[in-house]
């Protein structure tokens, strides 16, 4: 009872061998995946996964910084695009802000501003980036209407974290936690009714430099049911209840 809500196996680093990670993923348990989607290309490869493979379900986005380098053109033709789409995804990401080198802080803000108009309307959760801008990410979203909003590799302080988590924000957690102390921190600060997991594949797994796939969630999986004492079947069950409330309806 695996999910992984967050991941990117349309990258090139998959190109080879997606069936055999597939494989591997069923194996450890996993029953649904999430793919997001970072542009127009990206999300249009998604949905062809989608329509590939059973078991993934697609997840439309935009970057920021891939939005920061589009004219306002492509960033509509973008946006349209997933509205076009809205009955074949789960769900809208990779979307947010990133300030983590040479921002248009401006320009970002506009096109995150759009996309939680286009989320508010067509009504899905939305998976959310905030690198080095979890702060803004807050305030921001803290106002929308979307009902579930889920951030994903939260790294904000532990003062965002309650903030976060008092405005009823769930975290997404990947399996790097078996080597960071922030995210063993989160979670240990957040109720396991807020957390959901990701594999963010091809990043963010075990071990530093080597690429990351879904069926790592069984080490996030084994990891949170450490530290909220519970088993480990405990933990695969409600947090495949916190999945089924926010992306099934």
């Amino acid at each position: 009872m695996l999910v992984d809500i967050h991941c990117h196996l349309d990258s090139r680093e998959f190109e080879s061998d997606l069936d055999l990670v597939i494989q591997r993923a069923k194996e450890q348990g996993l029953k649904v995946i999430i793919n997001n989607g970072l542009n127009l290309e990206t999300n249009k490869k998604t949905l062809e996964l989608s329509k590939k493979y059973k078991i993934i379900k697609a997840a439309l986005g935009l970057y920021p910084t891939d939005a920061q380098s589009l004219e306002l053109n492509k960033i509509e033709e973008t946006l349209n695009h997933i509205t076009k789409n809205k009955g074949k995804i789960v769900a809208i990401g990779e979307v947010g802000l990133d300030f983590s080198y040479q921002p248009d802080i401006k320009k970002q803000i506009q096109v995150f501003n759009k996309v939680i108009f286009l989320c508010e309307r067509i009504k899905k959760p939305i998976i959310v980036h905030s690198r080095a801008a979890e702060k803004e990410i807050l305030e921001i979203l803290s106002s929308s209407s979307i009902k579930y909003k889920i951030l994903h590799s939260f790294s904000g302080s532990k003062e965002l974290i309650r903030e976060a988590e008092k405005n009823n924000f769930y975290f997404s957690i990947p399996p790097s936690i078996v080597r960071s102390s922030n995210f063993q921190t989160l979670v240990d600060m957040v109720p396991i009714s807020k957390i959901l997991t990701e594999s963010d594949s091809p990043y963010l797994g075990i071990k530093r430099q080597e690429r990351n796939e879904p069926a790592n969630i069984s080490h996030t999986v084994k990891k949170i049911s450490e530290s909220k004492r519970l088993n480990v079947d405990e933990v695969k069950n409600i947090i495949f209840l916190n999945y089924q409330k926010i992306f099934l309806k």
